[in-house]
């Protein structure tokens, strides 16, 4: 998990540079009150004074190249802290299976690797400003100190009122500056969802209420935004009156003691300009507000890192013809059983129908077929090796998954297809599924931009068909063939049940003209396995006809 420290640590050799140039800039300020002080003695006594002018000139003009190379090693280092994040972040995301990426809404994850990232990055420049904007505060107590010890009791009588205001900030702050993020993510994730189910709103005619819907909570974060200027507000008018403060405490003192000659009038001025740096403490309210919410952006960061991946092993498939089994198979969604002590044994080279009412667990048992999740209890396995044990590599070879509502990824229509893959083998798993008749009809054909083809559900299906076609062992399809009309699905149909490379397909379907062509039909009820046999046999039982009368009511009859 990425917690706030290595976000820090990630600033690399920039936070060094940021601490020097800091470092720099900071002796700088606390020298030039004492140089000047100097000057005005010399001025006053009528000393040469050419020489503290000339140093005055070249601490100025160090303070100004350290702002200089403060504010760009400040902003490299936020910039490669944010890429760095954000890569770890969506590696993270693709890396997490569907089903525990789920807590997590895509429009929240987008928030969180958008806008959190950003704002989490700026930890290690948040460290290093907090700690360097204590050194000029310090290094004016030394120096009143110096010049008299009486002076530095009076800058601390105000400093420490200064000091309470910070850290009821710095409380304040935090619980708002979470809050806040927290609302964002929760709007932006409704809008994402909003936004893919556009089309069905519109149908719906539930476009105002879907509105409401989103912006519901904008109510809450336009409260909490308040709170935070509230807070910001509260802490700048309590500074504001700190502040003075001290300059008054220290300059009330001063003038004692230069009525008393204890101190020059150069020293009144320095003291008077480093009481003025120690009133800075007030100006500390903007450093800890960006440290407050770096911190909160890590924490936001590091839930998303804190679900684990998904762990692959390193064993390859042995030779077989593709033999699923699921041994003692449970699947749990809180306290909702979802499969109960599953136990199959699929066949290889079989075409395996999945049928069953809705919720009654097809798509888990196709998701775990495909790994797609893994099972609370029981194992799965492929030619008698565990999914769990095989390499990336060797899993995605050997299986292939296409599903109801498929999500082309891409730049263009080849890429959906297969990335990166060899285009022959693109257009044979195109043709397979009978992708190639409408790809070949498109303006560019296979190098057509997905964002300028407009595809029908059947279509979506068909490319989806096609991206999952090369695998060598196991076909696991979700309903992959539902929006295809009746004729393209009889071809894709017969293309699966004479698959002449002798691979295991798993089909969840609610067709019976589908499990009719399967060589073997697993019944599902309510989680657990009612039934597996042929069709046929299957058909006889009333029960299992009710589950394609509520699937089709235009009654479908396949014997």
């Amino acid at each position: 998990m990425t917690t706030f420290g290595a976000i820090a640590r990630r600033g690399g050799g920039w936070l060094p540079v940021l601490g020097a140039a800091t470092l720099a800039g900071t002796l700088a300020t606390l020298g030039l009150p004492t140089v000047l002080g100097r000057t005005v003695d010399a001025l006053v006594a009528g000393a040469p004074s050419g020489g503290w002018i000339a140093l005055v000139a070249g601490l100025i003009a160090v303070g100004i190249a350290s702002d200089l190379a403060e504010t760009y090693a400040s902003a490299v280092s936020v910039a490669g802290t944010t890429a760095w994040l954000r890569e770890r972040l969506v590696r993270h995301v693709l890396a997490v299976s569907p089903d525990a990426s789920r807590r997590f809404g895509a429009g929240d994850l987008v928030s969180r690797v958008s806008g959190n990232a950003a704002e989490a990055a700026q930890a290690g420049v948040g460290v290093v400003s907090a700690v360097a904007s204590v050194l000029p505060p310090l290094g004016s107590l030394l120096l009143l100190a110096y010049i008299d010890p009486r002076l530095a009791v009076a800058f601390l009588a105000g400093a420490a009122l200064c000091g309470v205001v910070l850290r009821a900030f710095a409380r304040r702050t935090a619980a708002v500056v979470t809050d806040y993020q927290r609302t964002q993510g929760l709007i932006a994730g409704r809008l994402a969802e909003s936004l893919s189910g556009r089309r069905t709103v519109a149908a719906a005619g539930t476009l105002d209420r879907e509105r409401n819907r989103v912006l519901e909570p904008l109510a809450d974060l336009h409260a909490q935004g308040r709170r935070m200027w509230a807070v910001l507000a509260r802490s700048v008018a309590e500074a504001t009156v700190a502040g003075p403060l001290v300059l008054v405490s220290v300059l009330a003192t001063g003038g004692l003691l230069l009525v008393d000659r204890q101190i020059s009038a150069g020293e009144l001025f320095a003291a008077g300009q480093y009481a003025v740096i120690g009133a800075g403490l007030g100006s500390l309210t903007g450093i800890f507000a960006r440290l407050a919410r770096a911190r909160a952006g890590s924490r936001r960061v590091g839930e998303v890192f804190a679900v684990g991946p998904v762990r692959y092993g390193v064993r390859d498939l042995p030779d077989g013809p593709g033999r699923l089994e699921f041994r003692g198979v449970t699947v749990r969604a809180g306290d909702t059983v979802l499969l109960a002590a599953v136990d199959l044994d699929l066949p290889g080279g079989a075409a395996v129908a999945v049928v069953g009412r809705s919720g009654a667990g097809k798509s888990v048992l196709a998701g775990l077929a495909a790994r797609l999740r893994d099972p609370d209890h029981g194992t799965v396995r492929l030619d008698g090796t565990p999914l769990t044990d095989l390499s990336h590599a060797a899993l995605r070879r050997a299986v292939g998954c296409a599903f109801e509502r498929p999500v082309l990824v891409g730049t263009a229509v080849a890429d959906a297809i297969g990335p990166a893959v060899d285009r022959r083998r693109v257009r044979a798993a195109a043709r397979a599924t009978h992708a190639h008749e409408f790809v070949s009809r498109l303006p560019l054909g296979y190098d057509t931009p997905l964002t300028e083809v407009p595809l029908s559900g059947g279509e979506l299906q068909r490319l989806g068909l096609a991206r999952a076609w090369p695998a060598d062992r196991l076909l696991v399809l979700d309903d992959a063939t539902s929006s295809l009309d009746m004729v393209t699905e009889m071809q894709i149909g017969h293309t699966l049940t004479d698959d002449h490379r002798g691979r295991t397909r798993l089909i969840v379907t609610h067709r019976a003209a589908t499990a009719a062509r399967a060589d073997l039909v697993v019944w599902l009820c309510d989680g657990r396995v009612r039934a597996v046999g042929p069709h046929a046999e299957l058909w006889r039982r009333p029960a299992y006809r009710a589950v394609f009368a509520a699937a089709e009511p235009s009654g479908e009859s396949v014997p």
